[in-house]
């Protein structure tokens, strides 16, 4: 049976209602945190993105749940030496508890200094050799780094935890599982693909952390849940590679009218049906995943934390 926990949307809260969706989650009963690591939202209406650094210390003195990003690209706005320096405070600050989720990242967040946004196998090269040399920074020792992608002389993290950080990769596509498999220490994914655990799992990957998440809209009104997920994340419908490659929110915001509320219905848990959520969540259990996150989309927070504690969680935990 998974552990389920909640997924701290960056895009959407700021960092004050962020550290108080960690309490409220973990008075609700769920057992972990993941939060996002953006620079912008992915549209104006979300209307927030904060430094998850700032916001990762905060919770960690405000929860004792254990906290992981989802996902940090280590490779082009954060240099790998810098993301580890971070990581390593951040497990030290949670005493341990804490996870560093990666991935390629998407031109959104990444190309804002003005480097070229490079093509997706370039990028996993990129990847590799980042958690490279986060590994060997994570040991306390001094690194010296000469590759083709990073530089790195005399650089040591003095502040380091007990135990080196453990490292998750996201991945959806076979290049991308491939990699977590040989280089992770556990694998990330959105969808509920039993396929996708199973390509991780014989890739390599064996016995690590196996971790997937959703986002629902609880709220008594079916159709005001619709529209407040077409208002707000209406970006996790679009098809294809626009996710990765789009520079600005803008460019989301232009592409809007391509997801209609109808695509919301049929994609989206949206209201109070209590059967609705647990399938949800099931669906990554069957599939194999360890952990499962959630994330209410929308300003009743309150309310959604009150429904998965009374009427979702208990129901989950009878397996």
């Amino acid at each position: 049976m998974p552990e389920y926990g909640y997924f701290l949307a960056s895009e959407e809260h700021g960092p004050a209602a962020l550290v108080e969706q960690a309490r409220m989650a973990e008075q609700a009963g769920f057992r972990a945190l993941w939060i996002s690591d953006h620079y912008h939202p992915w549209n104006a209406a979300q209307g927030q993105s904060p430094f998850v650094w700032s916001v990762i210390g905060a919770v960690s003195q405000a929860v004792s749940l254990p906290i992981e990003t989802a996902v940090t690209c280590p490779t082009v706005r954060m240099h790998p030496a810098v993301t580890a320096h971070a990581a390593a405070t951040s497990a030290v600050m949670t005493g341990g508890r804490f996870r560093l989720g990666l991935g390629t990242g998407e031109a959104l967040n990444e190309h804002i200094l003005g480097d070229r946004w490079p093509p997706v196998h370039v990028r996993l090269e990129m990847l590799e050799e980042a958690v490279q040399v986060m590994r060997r920074l994570f040991t306390g020792e001094e690194v010296n780094h000469h590759g083709p992608h990073y530089t790195v002389e005399n650089a040591r993290l003095y502040t380091v935890p007990d135990e080196p950080v453990p490292i998750d990769i996201s991945g959806f596509g076979p290049k991308a599982i491939s990699l977590a498999s040989r280089v992770g220490d556990g694998y990330i994914t959105m969808m509920p693909k039993d396929e996708m655990v199973t390509a991780y799992r014989k890739g390599g990957g064996g016995a690590g952390l196996v971790s997937g998440g959703t986002k629902v809209c609880y709220g008594a009104d079916r159709d005001e849940c619709v529209r407040t997920v077409h208002r707000l994340w209406y970006n996790e419908l679009l098809p294809g590679e626009m996710g990765q490659v789009l520079p600005s929110p803008r460019h989301f915001e232009q592409l809007h009218e391509l997801v209609t509320e109808d695509m919301v219905r049929e994609n989206v848990v949206c209201g109070d049906d209590p059967d609705e959520h647990v399938a949800a969540l099931r669906a990554f259990a069957d599939a194999g995943f360890d952990r499962v996150y959630v994330n209410q989309i929308g300003p009743d927070q309150r309310g959604f934390f009150d429904f998965y504690r009374t009427k979702v969680l208990p129901r989950l935990a009878e397996g």
